[in-house]
This record gives C-alpha cells, sequence and structure tokens, in this order.
C-alpha cells in the first residue's frame, strides 16, 4: 500500500515537470505565431493594419535615424568642419585685380547657392556641399577651398546679364524722387529701363508686404518717404558719367567700377541694404550681407528676375523671369 502510495506521487511529480517545460514551450510558439502574423500584415497591403502596441516601438525610428544622420555627417566631415573654419576668413584669392582674403562675407550667397542655411563650419554645412560639389565636377570633399570657391563665382557670374545693349531714351523712365535713397538726385540720374523698374516694383511691394523685415511702409503699401531700405541708390548711367565716376575713384578697380559697366543697360540697380550705400571695403560689405535687407533679397530676387553681383551686395541686374 505505502509502495503503491509512493509510486502515485513520484508520478505526479514527473508530470508536473512535464506540463511545466512543455506548457512554457507552448506559450513562446504561441506569441511567436502571433508576431509572425503580425508582420505579414504589415508587408500586405490587403491585410488589416497591425495592432498599435507593435507599431509603436517603430515610431522612435524616424528621430532615432535623424539624429543618427546628424551625427554620421559631423563624423565624416570633421576634418572638413575644421578645414572650412580656417578657410572662411583666410582663404586667398582675387578679383577684379585685387587681393582678397575668406569667404565669410559671402556667406549668404552660398548658403543659397548650395541649398545650406545656417553656420558654414557644420558637418551638415560640408556634407551638402560635397552634394553640390559632386554635382558640379569638383573633389567632393566638403570644403570650400580654391577649387570650389572658383566653380562658386563662375556660378553667379554666368547668371548675370549677358545683352549690353545701349538702351534708348524711350525705352527708359524716370524713377520718382521718393524712390531713390538720395531724393535730391538730378532727374538724368534716376532713369530706369522700363521692364526692370516695373519688376522692381513688384519686388519692393512683396518686401513691403513682409512682416519679418519692419520696414516702414505707407497705408497703401508703399515704402515711406523715410524708409532707405530697398530705395534706388543708382540706376542707368551713361557711359560719359561711368568714366566720370571713375576719374573720381581710381583705385576702385574693375570689380567696383566697371569700365563695360551693366549700369549703361538701365537695368541694374544699386540698392540700399545698409552700411555705406556702395563702399567695397570689407568692413561695410560684412555689415550689408547681415542685413534683413540683404538676406531677403538673397533668398527671394530671382522671383522677380534680378540676379546678384556676388561682389556687391547692393546690385542687382534685372536678366528677366
Amino acid at each position: 500500500m505505502t509502495s503503491r502510495k509512493g509510486l502515485i506521487i513520484g508520478l505526479a511529480i514527473v508530470f508536473a515537470a512535464v506540463v511545466a517545460v512543455f506548457g512554457s514551450n507552448w506559450q513562446a510558439v504561441g506569441q511567436s505565431a502571433q508576431i509572425k502574423t503580425v508582420k505579414a500584415a504589415d508587408t500586405d497591403s490587403g491585410s488589416p493594419a497591425a495592432p498599435l502596441a507593435v507599431e509603436r516601438p517603430l515610431a522612435s525610428a524616424k528621430p532615432a535615424a535623424e539624429i543618427s544622420s546628424a551625427t554620421s555627417a559631423a563624423s565624416l566631415f570633421a576634418s572638413a568642419v575644421l578645414r572650412n573654419t580656417e578657410l572662411q576668413d583666410n582663404l586667398s584669392w582675387a578679383f577684379g585685380g585685387k587681393s582678397q582674403r575668406g569667404w565669410r562675407l559671402y556667406a549668404p550667397l552660398v548658403g543659397g547657392l548650395i541649398g545650406a542655411e545656417g553656420e558654414q563650419t557644420t558637418g551638415g554645412f560640408a556634407a551638402q556641399l560635397s552634394r553640390w560639389q559632386q554635382q558640379r565636377g569638383v573633389a567632393a570633399n566638403g570644403i570650400l577651398d580654391n577649387s570650389t570657391w572658383s566653380r562658386m563665382i563662375a556660378d553667379w557670374q554666368a547668371n548675370r546679364l549677358k545683352d549690353h545693349t545701349y538702351p534708348t531714351p524711350d525705352a527708359l523712365v524716370t524713377l520718382p524722387p521718393a524712390e531713390c535713397y538720395d531724393p535730391s538726385r538730378p532727374e538724368e540720374l534716376r532713369k530706369v529701363e522700363r521692364a526692370t523698374y516695373v519688376a522692381y516694383k513688384q519686388m519692393i511691394a512683396a518686401a513691403a508686404a513682409d512682416p519679418s523685415l519692419g520696414l516702414q511702409v505707407t497705408r497703401d503699401g508703399q515704402l515711406s518717404e523715410s524708409e532707405k531700405y530697398f530705395k534706388v541708390v543708382s540706376a542707368f548711367r551713361s557711359r560719359e558719367y561711368q568714366e566720370h565716376l571713375r576719374a573720381q575713384s581710381p583705385n576702385s578697380g574693375r570689380a567696383g567700377l566697371a569700365v563695360n559697366s551693366p549700369h549703361f543697360t538701365g537695368r541694374a540697380l544699386d540698392l540700399y541694404v545698409g552700411g555705406e550705400p556702395v563702399s567695397t571695403k570689407d568692413d561695410n560689405r560684412a555689415i550689408q550681407t547681415q542685413t534683413k535687407a540683404y538676406r531677403w533679397l538673397v533668398k527671394n530676387a530671382a522671383r522677380f528676375g534680378f540676379r546678384p553681383y556676388f561682389y556687391e551686395p547692393w546690385h542687382w541686374e534685372y536678366v528677366g523671369k
């Protein structure tokens, strides 16, 4: 009797152990089958959407990928960042018969050209620059060096006014004194080509309507007389008047007062963007390129058919839309 009872107890213990082992495995198999079913539903456009509990971890994948991408750019272009930090103030180049140094002054134009906003001493800037370099057939190293800088200048210059036809008198209109930086400017120096003036008025109306610029405007949306930003400093110039200016500033060089100036066409406008209106001194241009007015032009002028002369922040040429 005792041995039979002991046998029964022993069998009960063995059975309990078997259930414990195989029951755990059956549960794991069931969970695995459920997960596989959910994954299959994700890949089959005709199946019901997967439960939110399964998809929730995937929602955090995008920010993680973005962080990883930014980290990768910083790591991959670490040496380029150091080089750009140095070259933005120390790159040696020449333009218009004058020695130049650095490209910091042209940062807004550079950013607009390659599609990169913000600081130029980051891994993100270097990464975007490398993509632009690859498109232009330049060594895609993310460094704004001499070869890349030369290509950028070539691009900007290629977009400038090509037709330097001298206008007939009936192709010119006279700017009202209130639209000039200096309202006392003589009438013969307030001429502008007709289509250029129409485009200018459209562009200024857009600027006046932009609250971020904080411009002083009239009730009808025009720049007030006291507002100086975007007012015309100079437009059409005769060849004789250009020679007069060159005689007054013999050290201006070809970059400052060209022998064959676009102003001869009446389609080049010097607009007030801050600082001394038309001084090419580096400290003055550094002030101009930081103003809201100049940065607005960099982003918006092309919509109205105007292209910049990269060396002079105030100089914009109407090439048409």
